[in-house]
């Protein structure tokens, strides 16, 4: 699993080529879980994600009294009915999924028992005032430490309400959508900038109706869900960094099979173009409402580019490794991102933890409060640099050290906690470089 805390050494690498598979899209997971666990009957999901993630979720909805079995091809969740979970007997654990405690606040909100939630000291670090201002809006009683986890979740009636987050959050959406199927009445979420639809697809699969329109999304309360059979498309925030690897690598050349290709998320396949990387995509067949299919990314031309505050929403997981991307471009080329003060409150700090990894591989770096300007020079080796435990850090490093110079140790490398094989997956893609004929 790559535990939290672990090293890997990378070698410079003069291939990055093959064909790969991911796993199933963590964003996915969760909210097919969540929705089985809340169904009459039993589903299947095939292609769960075995992240530690994910795996919070499921450990979370058996403490709420679902059944969940689990083997490497399935996931099976009898479920529990909208109003049939249980009281847990401990504390809810989400570990490190910010995803698992703000959209299962959402659904606890509305149950008739006391829940509690806590999760690693790094999710204790991360905003949760963004959701329990809406819920609260909705009738729900949730005490926190200024806003941090541990949350005290006090479930009671809801009522439906009209609510523009302030921040485009895709977690603030369907922690209260999923809140209003609690509620009373109908529950609005507007969205100036649309964020991945996800929950609203999962909603309708499930057999939930969902009025959508140009600006956000509704849901009325009191519907019922229907078990389903489904399938979880790859990860394709995973596949961006094979994606970054193949473009920035002189000849790369990787194809990302079976990936979920929902037009909320391939917003970074767009940049990559803008930025002179030449992509495939080829669509193919899928069980459920997400579309999936391939992607060929092959090293073409370099541009210097821009991420657009407007973009941010749609690609806020997929910047690490743009910029893991734009590191390896020639010296003098450069990536801009603005707009994304959101970096900061994830598993990390990561403006300012992109930022000191790649100086020290030899970047230049300009840190904004909402973003950084990153300038390509010629990456060093022989150097150590620390992930801080961040799974999206610690790829976008790994990933990057394959154009320095020399061997790059790497600290706190989580990348269990969505990509468990990705080390496996990164040594069957490049070829470590030979060493020169005078060495050693």
């Amino acid at each position: 699993m790559h535990a939290f805390g672990a090293t890997w050494e990378t070698t410079p690498t003069s291939r990055a080529a093959g064909c790969v598979t991911v796993p199933g899209d963590k964003s996915i997971s969760h909210r097919y879980a969540m929705l089985a666990a809340l169904a009459d009957g039993v589903s299947r999901i095939c292609g769960y994600s075995h992240g530690l993630d994910c795996l919070a979720t499921l450990a979370c909805l058996r403490d709420l009294g679902a059944s969940v079995e689990r083997s490497p091809d399935e996931v099976v969740i009898r479920g529990r009915g909208m109003n049939g979970l249980v009281p847990p007997a401990a504390p809810l654990d989400a570990r490190n999924s910010g995803t698992t405690m703000r959209l299962m606040t959402g659904i606890l909100a509305g149950q008739s028992f006391r829940s509690v939630f806590t999760g690693d000291k790094s999710l204790s670090r991360r905003p949760m005032q963004r959701i329990i201002d809406p819920l609260g809006r909705m009738g729900a009683r949730i005490e926190s430490v200024d806003g941090h986890a541990p949350l005290t979740i006090h479930g009671q009636a809801l009522r439906g309400i009209a609510y523009a987050p302030p921040t485009p959050s895709a977690q603030v959406k369907s922690s209260v959508l999923l809140a209003g199927l609690h509620a009373r009445g109908s529950t609005s979420v507007l969205e100036l900038v649309p964020t991945r639809d996800h929950t609203e697809r999962a909603f309708e699969a499930f057999g939930i109706t969902v009025r959508r329109g140009p600006e956000g999304v509704s849901v009325d309360g009191g519907q019922r869900v229907q078990p389903r059979d489904l399938d979880v498309p790859g990860d394709i925030s995973g596949a961006a960094f094979w994606c970054a690897l193949a473009a920035g690598t002189p000849g790369g050349d990787i194809t990302v099979a079976n990936v979920g290709l929902n037009p909320t998320r391939t917003g970074f396949l767009d940049i990559l173009r803008r930025a002179g990387a030449a992509i495939t995509i080829e669509p193919g067949a899928s069980r459920g409402p997400e579309p999936a299919g391939s992607i060929r990314v092959r090293s073409d031309a370099f541009a210097d580019f821009t991420i657009e505050p407007q973009e941010v929403p749609g690609v806020i997981d997929e910047i690490p490794a743009l910029a893991a991307f734009a590191a390896m471009m020639p010296p003098g080329h450069r990536m801009t991102v603005r707009g994304a003060a959101e970096l900061r409150v994830k598993e990390s700090d990561r403006i300012s933890a992109l930022a000191a990894g790649f100086r020290a591989l030899g970047s230049e770096v300009d840190e904004y409060e909402d973003g950084f300007t990153l300038t390509a020079r010629p990456l060093r080796g022989n150097i150590g640099l620390t992930a801080h435990d961040d799974h999206r850090l610690a790829m976008a490093f790994i990933i990057a050290a394959t154009r320095a110079s020399g061997r790059v140790s790497i600290g706190e490398v989580a990348v269990g906690v969505s990509y468990p094989e990705f080390l496996e997956t990164f040594a069957s893609v490049v070829r470590p470089e030979a060493p020169p004929a005078n060495a050693g």
